[in-house]
């Protein structure tokens, strides 16, 4: 019976090895791809990998829209405006805002709770009209169409950046804890400068945009270096949910958005 345990403790503790030094050696990965980033612009992006194998999957072919702006050649407008709209504190903090997530935590569960009220709510009157039908009328009853919680984000644009170069969308503890050893990284290696532009060329502005000069031109018909204020205000508010704004970046809301966006731009220092 020593001799059984003795053996299991030997797999256990083999195993749990094998995992830290798994879990270490994809840390030192992370930690070189970052180092290298701040000589070497990525060519591509988790995110953007997974958004074309999807396209390629769905609609058999990939149409694709990205062109690298070094820093200098992306509007100043640009970048106040989408660090007033998604992070205005990016320039002061160490890349984790964690009060905001702590925020962002509590108004999710708040979501999640109502989102399941209304879902049990539909569930009983469904339930108490299929019970008023005669015996003879009752069929399989469709199930009511479920309210989804809207979930919100306490990221930074580090936090962002991190997710989209590495990780993937899913939702878990595990994940999260990724994201943030991999901010810090960046927040480490690289300045705030290079995080913004790396930034500014990576991220999704509609179904196969990526980066400030496709999107640039895609909406407005002019190179990332000469966005206006107004304009660039618009792509700021399209980052939260670009496929939701790109049929319709001149709604209402956007321009009501941009507005407040341009109001907030004029007290950003970009770095």
């Amino acid at each position: 019976m020593n001799a059984a345990l003795a053996r299991l403790g030997g797999h256990v503790w083999r195993l749990g090895a094998l995992i830290l030094v798994s879990v270490a050696a994809l840390q030192l990965y992370f930690l070189a791809r970052v180092a290298l980033m701040a000589v070497v612009d990525p060519q591509s992006t988790a995110f953007q990998r997974s958004e074309a194998w999807r396209l390629l999957v769905e609609k058999n072919r990939i149409e694709w829209s990205q062109q690298w702006a070094d820093y200098e050649r992306i509007s100043p407008n640009l970048k106040r405006a989408v660090i007033a709209s998604e992070d205005a504190g990016f320039a002061d903090h160490s890349g984790v805002q964690w009060d905001a997530i702590e925020r962002a935590w509590e108004r999710n569960q708040q979501a999640e709770a109502r989102a399941a009220r209304i879902n049990a709510e539909r569930e009983r009157r469904a339930a108490a009209r299929q019970g008023r039908r005669p015996p003879s009328a009752q069929a399989t009853p469709k199930p009511p169409a479920r309210v989804q919680a809207k979930v919100v984000g306490g990221s930074t644009i580090t936090q962002q950046l991190a997710k989209n170069l590495f990780l993937g969308s899913e939702r878990s503890l595990a994940r999260k804890a990724q994201e943030i050893v991999v901010t810090f990284m960046l927040e480490s290696l690289l300045s705030k400068q290079r995080i913004l532009e790396i930034y500014l060329n990576s991220v999704e502005w509609g179904e196969g945009v990526f980066g400030a000069e496709a999107a640039a031109r895609h909406y407005f018909h002019v190179g990332a270096d000469r966005l206006g204020a107004r304009a660039a205000a618009q792509l700021a508010v399209m980052l939260p949910a670009p496929k939701r704004f790109e049929k319709r970046p001149h709604s209402a809301y956007v321009i009501g958005r941009a507005g407040t966006v341009m109001a907030r731009m004029g007290a950003v220092e970009p770095p």
